[in-house]
This record gives C-alpha cells, sequence and structure tokens, in this order.
C-alpha cells in the first residue's frame, strides 16, 4: 500500500483570515487564475476542488472527498508549509527577510569570508540578474537576493563563479548560518547563469539547496524508522535536507516529475509514501506573475490526474494539496497566505466527502501515521473514509 502526497506548489484557494498580516489581502490564487483565464480544472474538480468550502466552481459528478486547510504555523512559505504537513509546526518560523538582509548579516559575511554582495533585496531570481548581472561580471561581487521564503540566494555567472566555487561559497554561506544562528535561514540556494547568444543572461539548471536538519522528526522521518519506503520527487530532498528519504528523483520540472509520479503509481514494490513537489506553478509563473502560465501549468497537472488515478492499486491513496499561495493576479511577486486545498481519492474510500475547514496541514501526518499503524489519531480522515 502507498500514500501518493502531491503538493502542486503554491496552489492557494483563498485568503486565510490572518491575511491581512501579510499584506495579502484579496489574494486567492486558483479563483483569480481562473477569473482570469477560465482554465477548467475537470479531473482536478472531479475528484473534488472545485466542490471545496470557498471555491464552489462548478463540477461534474465527484469522486473524491475534499477539505480546505488552514495552516497553523504564522508563515507562508515552501519550509513552512511541508513542515507542517509532515506534523512540524514551526513556533518559530525561519526568518525571512522582506526588506532585505540584516547589515549585520552582510557585515558576518564579510568578516568571515571577505566577500561583499551585490543586491540585498526581495526580488526575481531572473529579473535581477538582468539589473546586476554586468555589474556582477565588472566587480566579481555574488548577487544575493531572497523572497518571501526564508532563504538566502547566491547568483553567479558561470564565467566567474564556476559551478564549484559558487557551490563552495553556499556551504560556506550555510555553515556560518546553522540552526544556532540569529540568522538561521531555511535554505542557501545556488542560483547559477550564463549569457545566451544574443548577449542575454539566463539561469542555468544546477541549482543546489543548502538546507537545515529538521528541529525535530517528521513524518518522512517516522516511516523510514519504521520500515516503509519513503520515494520523494522533485525538491522534497531540498526541504528535508535528505533526512529520512529511501528514494529521491530530483526531477526538473513538472513534466518530468509527473511522469515519475506516473511511475511510482505503476510501481507495486512501494509501501508507504511517495512524496512529490511540483514547483513550475511557483516558481515559473506565480512569482513572475504570469497567470496564464500557472494557469496553463495547472491545466498540464490535470491532464494527467487520469493516469495517474488509473494506475493506483486498490489499496493505493491519493492526495492533492499545496504549501501556501502565491497569486500571479496580483501585484505582488511573492507568496501570499491562503488556504490550500486537499482531495483525497482511493478507489476503497467513500467518495463526495466535504471536510469542511481543517484547522492545520498537518491532518495529513496524522492521518498517514495513522493508517500505517505508527501512531494513533482518531482525526485521521481516513478512518472517516472507510
Amino acid at each position: 500500500m502507498k500514500v501518493e502526497l502531491i503538493v502542486i506548489d503554491s496552489f492557494g484557494i483563498g485568503e486565510m483570515p490572518d491575511a491581512n498580516q501579510f499584506g495579502d489581502e484579496g489574494s486567492n490564487t486558483y479563483l483569480n487564475t481562473y477569473k482570469k483565464t477560465g482554465v477548467k480544472l475537470n479531473n482536478l474538480a472531479r475528484l473534488g476542488l472545485n466542490s471545496i468550502d470557498g471555491v464552489n466552481l462548478e463540477h461534474e459528478q465527484v469522486v473524491g472527498s475534499f477539505a480546505r486547510l488552514q495552516e497553523k504555523t504564522f508563515a507562508k512559505d515552501t519550509t513552512a508549509g511541508h513542515y507542517e504537513m509532515c506534523g512540524l509546526v514551526l513556533k518559530n518560523p525561519y526568518p525571512t527577510f522582506p526588506n532585505g538582509f540584516d547589515q549585520g548579516l552582510l557585515d558576518l559575511l564579510k568578516e568571515k569570508l571577505g566577500v561583499e554582495f551585490l543586491g540585498n533585496k526581495v526580488a526575481s531570481g531572473t529579473e535581477i540578474i538582468k539589473e546586476l548581472g554586468d555589474e556582477h561580471l565588472r566587480t566579481h561581487k555574488p548577487i544575493a537576493y531572497t523572497s518571501a521564503d526564508s532563504v538566502f540566494q547566491i547568483a553567479t555567472h558561470i564565467d566567474v563563479y564556476p559551478l564549484e566555487k559558487l557551490y563552495e561559497l553556499c556551504q560556506k554561506v550555510r555553515d556560518i548560518f546553522g540552526p544556532d544562528s540569529k540568522y538561521n535561514f531555511g535554505r542557501v540556494i545556488a542560483r547559477p547563469f550564463a549569457t545566451n547568444d544574443k548577449g542575454e543572461f539566463y539561469r542555468l539548471e544546477a541549482r543546489k539547496d543548502y538546507a537545515l536538519n529538521p528541529p525535530a522528526l517528521t513524518l518522512i522521518d517516522k516511516l523510514n524508522a519504521n520500515k516503509f519506503d519513503t520515494v520523494c520527487i522533485g525538491k522534497i530532498e531540498d526541504i528535508f535536507n535528505f533526512r529520512g528519504i529511501s528514494e529521491s528523483n530530483h526531477t526538473k520540472n513538472n513534466h518530468d516529475g509527473l511522469h515519475a509520479i506516473i511511475e511510482t503509481t505503476k510501481r507495486r514494490d512501494i509501501n508507504g509514501l511517495v512524496f512529490a513537489n511540483l514547483n513550475d506553478t511557483d516558481m515559473l509563473y506565480g512569482h513572475r506573475n504570469n497567470y496564464v502560465g500557472y494557469a496553463d501549468a495547472l491545466k498540464e497537472i490535470d491532464e494527467h490526474i487520469p493516469e495517474i488515478v488509473e494506475n493506483l492499486d486498490d489499496d493505493d491513496i491519493l492526495l492533492i494539496t499545496g504549501d501556501h499561495g502565491c497569486d500571479p493576479t496580483t501585484p505582488s511577486t511573492d507568496h501570499s497566505r491562503e488556504y490550500v486545498p486537499l482531495v483525497i481519492y482511493g478507489k476503497k474510500l467513500k467518495n463526495n466527502i466535504n471536510f469542511g475547514t481543517i484547522l492545520g496541514f498537518d491532518i495529513i501526518n496524522k492521518s498517514i501515521l495513522d493508517l500505517f499503524g505508527i501512531e494513533t489519531h482518531e482525526d485521521s480522515i481516513f478512518r472517516k473514509l472507510k
């Protein structure tokens, strides 16, 4: 038996009650994208997406069950969202830097590494290399920037910093800002770029993440310790720093990720969790306010749902959710504080059950641990679907 847990990165379905504290009033990644593009996700709707409280779009017969999840962690970033769905609710989320990095942080890097950085602001990775790429080539200073995530991103040109040199720099920054540091941000990310034949800068597919170990045991750890498989697809390995993962496929994009997911549904040797992140919605479109691209990415996912469903074994369960919002129709290019969907499908499970709004992404953790007999959780969604 396996649970296929698919995270559509940044797939929010409406502002949470405290969205005003994040400046995210009016954000609704799914509905606002739908209003702009008319995108129809018929297969996800059939699983229950359009029946979720607050969505309420047209749909045909529903064969899955569904809920709206409200995050407990006071955050709206990738790490916090994935941690929470794996049972780790951060009391003190990793720091973010909406106004750029503190001067003390940059001074410490200059003191320890002798490196000065350009940039130092919240920015799109493609835009900041357009803005500062020439200055970087002239000065050889790395470009540092951040986002709504707790990240320190370092962009360097391949002609100035060969990959290994960039990776070495990122590892040194990670070592300085560990779990006990004042600046214990979630990830340091290497973002190499190059120049094309037209003289334009473009990012290379050689990104590398340097994460912290989760500060407590997660769903992945507990499954692994109990001899269940933990197969991860996409950037899951980066988020959890490889801990507890028995098999990983670091796919580069949604196309590859979807095909990797389908291959796992066909496998009968997996007993445990398949945990996948589909990141194009967030990285390529949400942060760039490209709602047409966002809609197309959702449509691509939707088109693969029938093949995923038909290849599930009789006892397998499919869960599809999000980790935060990133509304491409609002002026902001950052994440948004939103509810996320949860659709549930299994050939032996009851269908068309509306769980309403559930407090905590960690209901996913509780339900899976209860399903595999590792922990007892009376509020497991699967108990109510048998």
